[in-house]
Parts: C-alpha cells; structure tokens; sequence
C-alpha cells in the first residue's frame, strides 16, 4: 500500500511536469483576463501544504491543512486541494479546492468562496458559496457561481448569493448578483 501511495505521489508530482512538458512545443501565448490578469496555462503548477493524501486507485493527491497552488503570478489557498490526474500519461484533469479559497491574482485583484474547481483541460475556473470579488481599486461584486473562461477571458456570476454586501442587512440579498463600485474621477 505505502508503495502504492508514492507511486500516487510520483505521478502527481510527474503529472505536474508531464502537463508541462507536453504543451511546451507549442505554448500558448500570455491571456490578459480582466479578472484574472496576465497568465500562461503552460506554466509550472506547484502545490505545497502541511499533509499529502495519495489514492492510487482513485489516481489522485490531496494536499490538507494551508494548501497553496501557484502558476505564475496566481496564487490559491484553501483547507484541501485535490488533483485529478487522467490518462497513461497522468496529465492534472482538475484541481478541486475546498474550504475558505482564496485566489490572488495582482494584476486584478482577489476572489474568494467556499470551494472552487479549476478543470485544466477546459481552462475554466468554477467558485462556488460564498463568492467575492474584489479588484485592485476597491470594487466588490458578489454571486454564485462565478465560472471563468481562462482562454476567453469571458465570466459569468450568478445571482444565489450567500453573502450581503457590507451594511445591507441579509434580507436585501433577494438572490441576486450584488455589486459596489466607487467612481474616480473629479467634477
């Protein structure tokens, strides 16, 4: 079984480069997503936390306690991260994060909710629960779920928000998306 278990852990971490390695010939060129910034999916993922889970038979890694997941200049954290790793060749599927996650990008600000899925394939990112985005100049907006196209740049926020805007009372929530923005500017 321990045998098994860093087979897992040598796959996962194989996975990481293997995924890599495979688009290396042809990198895709730097997105700039207004929610996300600047950002190359081909980029290392690096994964560290305080434990690490293998299932060998589930051919995934679950990293517990302070998981956080680099690429590039994006950083997630959260409770748990698992990866899913598909094919021979066990190329990262998805990446599924659960309890109070955290995605920093500083280009464009912060997002945060209760579980969130990055499906590696698809270059989407999925958040769900409590969803909150805020930007670099103080701009909230808040819904559930928040999908976003990696490669588009395209997202779409849903209005059965869990979370009030500061200073509403929750019966003003009503299920819709919510959004404070502060203008700039002079007379």
């Amino acid at each position: 079984m321990m045998r098994a278990a860093l087979l897992l852990l040598m796959l996962c971490c194989g996975a990481l480069d293997a995924a890599r390695a495979a688009d290396a010939p042809t990198p895709s060129p730097v997105k700039a997503s207004p929610l996300l910034g600047k950002r190359n999916s081909n980029q290392p993922i690096n994964v560290a936390s305080d434990k690490f889970i293998a299932d060998a038979n589930a051919k995934t890694g679950t990293w517990v306690g302070n998981a956080v997941v680099t690429q590039g200049d994006m950083r997630m954290r959260a409770d748990s991260v698992r990866v899913d790793v598909i094919g021979n060749d066990n190329r990262p599927d998805k990446i599924v994060a659960n309890g109070h996650v955290v995605v920093d990008s500083p280009v464009s600000g912060t997002v945060t909710g209760d579980a969130g899925i990055y499906n590696v394939a698809a270059h989407t990112v999925t958040m769900t629960g409590k969803v909150v985005l805020t930007n670099s100049k103080g701009a909230t907006m808040r819904g559930t779920p928040l999908v976003v196209n990696l490669e588009t740049g395209m997202a779409t926020l849903g209005g059965r928000s869990s979370a009030t805007l500061p200073g509403q009372p929750e019966s003003q929530n009503n299920g819709r998306v919510q959004g404070v923005f502060t203008p700039t500017g002079g007379n």
